[in-house]
């Protein structure tokens, strides 16, 4: 009995190479975008909340409200 799908590579994963080479574009797309996004947040994080966890001038540790208020004054001085 002939079969009306085209002829499939021998491949691991069953797909042809043109199918693979279009997989590994959007992939790579894909996961370069959740990387910048990552970048940013971190980014973001660093400027405006300040790490918890490293000291601060004083020698104290931050904590998330004094972040907030961190935050808060950063973006009132951008905004105005």
């Amino acid at each position: 009995m002939a079969s009306d799908t085209p002829a499939r590579s021998e491949s691991l994963s069953g797909l042809t190479p043109a199918e693979a080479q279009e997989f590994h574009k959007i992939f790579m797309q894909s996961f370069l975008l959740f990387v910048g996004a990552c970048v940013i947040a971190h980014i973001l994080v660093a400027v405006l909340w300040r790490w918890p966890w490293f000291p601060n001038e004083d020698g104290t540790y931050g904590s998330l409200l004094e972040g907030a208020k961190h935050a808060a004054i950063q973006i009132s001085q951008f905004v105005a």
